[in-house]
C-alpha cells in the first residue's frame, strides 16, 4: 500500500472511530428536552401513542465500551491501521501457508497410499473419491458442473456419459488434466450455405436423427472429402485428434439441427487448460480417479443420481 493510501485509511479510521467514540461518551450525558409527563412531544395515532425517553441501560454502556477497547486493541495487535503491521506481526498469507502446510502433513499418508493405486482403484476407494471430489469442485466444477454433466455453452464435455474425445485410457484422462487440450473445428462457411445444409443433414443421419435424404446423400460425398480426415470415413471420430464420434448422439455443443449447422458453418474452438501449474502429480492422479468414477459410478449412486 502506498503512503498516500495508507494515510487515507488512517484518516478514515480515526474519523469514524473518533466520532463514534465521542458520541458514545456524549450521549449518556446529553440533555434532551421533555414535557412534564416525561415524553418528548412526538406522538402518533392522534396522541394515543407518545414517545417516551429512557436512559441507556448500564449493561449496554459497558458492552459498548468493551467493544471500543477491542477495536482499539485490534489496530494495535493486527495490521489495518495504514501500513502499520501490528505488534503481533500477523499476516493472512502467513496463516494460510501454515494451515496449508498442516493440512498437507495430515493428508500425506493418504496421498502416498493413493498414489500407488491405479486410476480405477482410486475411483473405487472411498477416501480417494472424497479427496478427488473436493479437487474437482475447487478446480473443475466451474466449467463441467458440480456433478460433471458438462456445459454446452462453454463446450465443456459431460464427464458422466462415458464418451471420451481423447480416449478413456487412464493416461489419457490424466494427460487431459495435466497438459490441457485444445480442440479446433474449422469453419466450413466457405463451402456455401447449400453445402453446409447438406453436411448438416448427413451428420444428422449418422446419429439416426433423420433418414438419408437427398441432402444427406449429397452431404456424404462432401463429408468424405472434407470431414473424414478427422472424424473418420464412417464418422466415428479419432481420439488422437480429439475429433468426436458423430454416430453416438452425444454432442458437445448440442445435437439440434441448428446447433450442428452452426458448428459446421462457424467452427468451434475448445480449450481445456493445463492444471500442471496448479496441481501436483498426486492431485492430478486423484482427479483422474474421480473423473473415472463419474463415468463409472456405483450402482446405488447411479440410481440416486437418476432419481434426482
Amino acid at each position: 500500500m502506498s503512503n498516500a493510501w495508507a494515510w487515507w485509511v488512517i484518516l478514515l479510521i480515526v474519523f469514524n472511530l473518533g466520532l463514534t467514540f465521542f458520541l458514545f461518551l456524549w450521549a449518556p450525558w446529553a440533555r434532551v428536552p421533555v414535557l412534564p409527563d416525561g415524553t418528548t412531544g412526538h406522538s402518533w395515532a392522534h396522541g394515543a401513542i407518545r414517545e417516551g425517553l429512557h436512559r441507556l441501560p448500564g449493561w449496554w454502556l459497558f458492552l459498548s465500551f468493551v467493544m471500543f477497547i477491542g477495536a482499539f486493541g485490534y489496530f494495535v495487535l493486527y495490521p489495518g491501521f495504514g501500513n502499520f503491521a501490528g505488534t503481533l506481526g500477523w499476516t493472512s498469507s502467513q496463516e494460510h501457508a501454515q494451515a496449508a502446510q498442516a493440512n498437507a502433513v495430515r493428508l500425506a499418508p493418504a496421498m502416498a497410499r493413493l498414489a500407488k493405486l491405479e486410476v480405477a482403484a482410486v475411483a473405487a476407494d472411498p477416501q480417494g473419491r472424497q479427496l478427488g471430489a473436493r479437487l474437482f469442485i475447487d478446480n473443475c466444477a466451474a466449467c463441467h458442473g458440480r456433478e460433471g454433466r458438462g456445459n454446452m455453452r462453454l463446450g465443456a464435455p459431460n464427464l458422466t456419459d462415458g464418451d471420451w474425445l481423447y480416449g478413456d485410457a487412464d493416461e489419457a484422462m490424466a494427460s487431459s488434466i495435466r497438459d490441457g487440450r485444445n480442440g479446433v473445428m474449422p469453419a466450413w462457411e466457405s463451402l456455401g450455405e447449400q453445402t453446409v445444409n447438406q453436411l448438416t443433414a448427413y451428420v444428422l443421419s449418422l446419429s439416426g436423427q433423420i433418414r438419408e435424404t437427398d441432402d444427406a446423400l449429397a452431404g456424404k460425398t462432401v463429408f468424405a472429402g472434407t470431414c473424414s480426415a478427422c472424424h473418420g470415413p464412417e464418422g466415428k471420430g479419432n481420439p488422437l485428434l480429439g475429433a468426436p464420434n458423430l454416430t453416438d448422439d452425444i454432442w458437445l455443443h448440442g445435437g439440434s439441427r441448428e446447433a450442428i449447422r452452426q458448428t459446421i458453418r462457424d467452427g468451434r474452438q475448445g480449450h481445456m487448460p493445463a492444471w500442471s501449474g496448479r496441481l501436483n502429480a498426486q492431485e492430478i492422479h486423484l482427479l483422474a480417479g474421480y473423473v473415472h468414477h463419474l463415468a463409472h459410478p456405483d450402482p446405488d449412486e447411479a440410481d440416486n443420481v437418476a432419481r434426482r
